[in-house]
């Protein structure tokens, strides 16, 4: 393969694809927060809906969740709900009381206020992949743990495409930093290399306030402005079937009392951690989430929450995780319908299984992506880059998803379905009439550069042009298109103060000994 991708490279992808191009490295739309204009996909009849929603109160009121963290059992005994040791029950009243002030629609702020994005109504935002703890690229032709350097390289990826809205946890784990301080270089990264919507781990009491506190510092920020409306987010992920843990508890009650954006999304994988039947394993997710959003309400009422979906199902003969099959697609638009009863937010993802940047990588993902336009979804992780299920992170594929994101922005563009007089175009037909084309004429002069999409990775030459020109297949051009993205990179501004006072922080909580404590 390398040998391949080197005798290609001199044939072609670099040169042709700049001739074509002009001198930017990518065609991509501006910055913009895209609404989706689709009236999302409602799989079932009223009574489906009301049968899971059914379903998933007699989890919560008959069988309880498991909160392995004894302030949240206190917070939630307090409130009145029924605990037996770690096990918590919740009448439907009080859920349905919680969720009554649960935000429909919320927005979050980072550092630069122009990255600001909207959670809900009918816009839709794609996140970077996020916590992969393995890296592969084309040219290394095997997988790696993950760097710092390797992770800086996506965060530099995620800010140069602006069909990345926000940055989601590590888009690969820096294992080479000490897990002890790991946090702090890792969060003072994305906050100096990129000035999108960041994320922190719950991940227990120092690593979340510290992310806090940085996000805080580098946005110039006083105590109260910060409190005041969303600046960063979280992501908690129940330990399925039926239980929250110690650590991402604590986070999540620690970023809600600061009114701080959380996301909570159920890992039901049917078959192994959720029943079998989709619906079924819907509902199960639904308890476990709505369980943990109560909770947030309880704490602060109005705090920012979205319901996150990830059910999929396994191979039943290996029992690996399968993405973007016919289940996962159903799963989140019925996921898509409960959280619109619900009237919350809510999360999905861009997945797959496949190993490489290939043909199943794409139609898995693309699967995925579909979904979440489809189900109505608000904010979908893991648009771009993710290979293996969630355990490597890929830059060729992350351009390679990127190329669909772009089109997915295309799709969206109201332009589309304008009916003005020029875009209906009688005129124009009425002047080619039967003979002729419509090339030349003034109609197709005025508009040729804009009319269609175009594309930054796809080769649309037929066969014997792509041939003559070194037959690159698409992730070798991607190979080239992401090195030549980094080469053109530039680092987003920050004020000196901001700066100097995030380092400070970072050196004085380095010598603290960061986050000691492992889970």
């Amino acid at each position: 393969m390398e040998s391949r991708t080197a005798n290609r490279r001199r044939g072609g992808g670099r040169a042709g694809h700049a001739a074509r191009r002009g001198p930017a490295v990518i065609n991509q739309a501006p910055w913009c927060v895209p609404v989706n204009p689709d009236r999302p996909v409602d799989p079932m009849p009223d009574e489906g809906v009301t049968a899971i929603h059914e379903t998933a109160m007699r989890i919560l009121e008959e069988i309880g969740i498991a909160f392995y963290n004894p302030e949240a059992v206190a917070v939630l005994k307090q409130a009145g709900c029924r605990v037996e040791g770690e096990t918590v029950r919740m009448g439907r009243d009080f859920v349905a009381e919680m969720l009554s002030h649960a935000p429909a629609r919320w927005t979050i702020t980072p550092r630069n206020p122009d990255r600001r994005i909207t959670i809900g109504g009918n816009h839709i935002l794609f996140g970077n992949v996020s916590s992969p703890p393995n890296y592969w690229d084309l040219e290394l032709g095997r997988k790696q743990p993950g760097t710092r350097d390797l992770f800086r390289k996506f965060l530099r990826l995620s800010q140069y495409y602006n069909c990345i809205h926000f940055i989601g946890g590590y888009p690969v784990e820096p294992v080479d930093l000490h897990p002890a301080t790991r946090h702090l270089d890792a969060i003072r990264d994305k906050l100096l290399l990129t000035d999108k919507v960041p994320h922190a781990y719950a991940l227990g009491a120092e690593r979340v306030e510290d992310g806090m506190e940085m996000v805080r510092l580098a946005a110039g920020l006083a105590q109260e402005e910060f409190d005041a409306s969303p600046r960063m987010f979280t992501n908690i992920n129940s330990t399925s079937p039926l239980k929250h843990d110690y650590p991402m508890l604590d986070g999540w009650m620690r970023m809600a009392r600061r009114g701080q954006g959380l996301i909570v999304s159920p890992f039901t994988l049917a078959g192994a951690m959720a029943p079998v039947t989709m619906v079924g394993a819907v509902a199960q997710s639904l308890a476990e989430g709505l369980s943990a959003i109560a909770l947030a309400q309880y704490i602060r009422p109005g705090a920012p929450c979205a319901f996150g979906t990830f059910t999929s199902n396994v191979d039943m003969k290996s029992g690996a995780p399968a993405f973007g099959t016919p289940e996962y697609m159903r799963a989140t638009q019925i996921t898509g319908q409960m959280c619109r009863f619900y009237g919350l937010p809510m999360r999905s993802s861009g997945a797959c299984a496949a190993n490489v940047p290939d043909g199943q990588a794409m139609w898995e993902t693309s699967n995925s992506l579909w979904a979440a336009v489809q189900s109505g979804s608000h904010v979908v992780y893991h648009a771009a880059g993710w290979l293996e299920g969630g355990l490597i992170a890929s830059p060729e594929k992350f351009v390679m998803d990127c190329e669909v994101l772009g089109q997915m922005l295309r799709y969206f563009d109201p332009s589309l379905w304008r009916t003005d007089p020029g875009d209906l175009a009688y005129d124009a037909i009425a002047e080619v009439r039967h003979e002729g084309h419509f090339f030349g004429i003034q109609h197709t002069q005025d508009r040729y550069q804009s009319a269609f999409w175009q594309p930054s990775l796809s080769d649309w030459r037929n066969f014997e042009g792509w041939q003559a020109q070194g037959g690159v297949w698409t992730a070798e051009r991607a190979n080239l298109l992401y090195r030549r993205v980094l080469e053109d990179y530039r680092e987003p501004p920050i004020p000196d103060d901001a700066r100097a006072a995030l380092t400070e922080f970072v050196e004085k909580r380095r010598a603290e000994g960061g986050a000691p404590r492992d889970f």
